[in-house]
């Protein structure tokens, strides 16, 4: 979003970021994607561990607007009060206010998602509506596909927010629908093929794709499951069957066709080419311990 601000011309003379954070299998420090950009791009930065440590530095560049988008932190009313707050948030609020409202939507099923720009209140995601548009979901939208629409549509929209930021045309959001897009735990990730449907299994395997992955157990060995389609073929739940040299895993109500696949400590592969590496194939599936 930074770089599509400013290649709209915006001006930007302070970028505020979590601090660097240990990432990685040798978490190591890694900066925020918003942070490295800001670094290789030389603009000033601030990251400290709570907001309201930025407030002096933020009052110094007597902004006409501040642009916010998934921080993680409610900010303080010393820094509502200095200016408008614009936030762009992936979803049809108030639907799936929250952490995770990619993922939410995708995981839940949801025919249509969408981008909002609204005035940050104290409220979590409950300020009123600057702009608002839906993007369809079909079955092969994933969560990067919802983030690139985002900030397609949402962009250009922040971009003339900024330029009515003291009359802004605001729109409160409904009052009804709220839903909650809760932080991704662990459990998120996990397949379970004893309990799993076609349809919910496939729907948490696109919502992780391609940054977090789901995980299902083969043999017992935990695996990440990057693509995968629905079976014509029936598998027993928690069985493993390879078919004219496809890979299947048996749900609850049917099978899904694995396309593309990581073993621990390897890189992702086509399921063809996974199989050809294997010394002996997989015979079941389960939900990892």
């Amino acid at each position: 979003m930074l770089r599509g601000l400013l290649d709209a011309g915006v001006e930007v003379p302070l970028v505020v970021s979590q601090p660097d954070r240990p990432a990685g299998r040798r978490r190591a420090l890694t900066p925020p994607p918003v942070a490295a950009l800001a670094l290789e791009l030389g603009l000033p930065l601030l990251q400290p561990e709570r907001a309201g440590a930025a407030e002096d530095a933020l009052r110094a560049t007597e902004p006409a607007a501040i642009i916010i988008c998934a921080y993680g932190q409610l900010l303080p009313a010393a820094l509502l009060a200095l200016c408008p707050w614009l936030n762009l948030h992936p979803s049809l609020l108030p639907r799936w206010r929250g952490a995770a409202p990619i993922e939410r939507a995708l995981m839940a099923g949801d025919a249509e998602t969408g981008v909002a720009v609204m005035r940050t209140v104290a409220e979590l995601d409950a300020g009123p509506l600057v702009f608002e548009q839906t993007i369809p979901l079909g079955d092969e939208a994933d969560a990067a596909f919802v983030e690139r629409e985002a900030l397609r549509l949402g962009v250009p929209a922040l971009v003339a927010a900024l330029a009515a930021a003291h009359a802004l045309p605001e729109q409160p959001q409904a009052a009804a629908g709220a839903t909650y897009a809760a932080k991704l735990a662990r459990e998120d990730r996990l397949l379970d093929p004893a309990v799993d449907t076609v349809r919910v299994a496939l729907n948490r395997i696109r919502a992780l794709r391609p940054h977090i992955g789901a995980q299902l157990a083969l043999d017992g060995e935990t695996t990440l499951i990057w693509r995968a389609t629905a079976a014509a073929e029936r598998v027993v739940a928690g069985a493993v069957a390879v078919v004219d040299g496809a890979l299947l895993v048996g749900l609850v109500d049917g099978a899904i066709t694995i396309g593309e696949l990581q073993s621990a400590g390897r890189k992702a592969l086509p399921a063809a080419e996974w199989l050809r590496g294997r010394r002996t194939l997989p015979t079941a599936a389960t939900r990892p311990a």
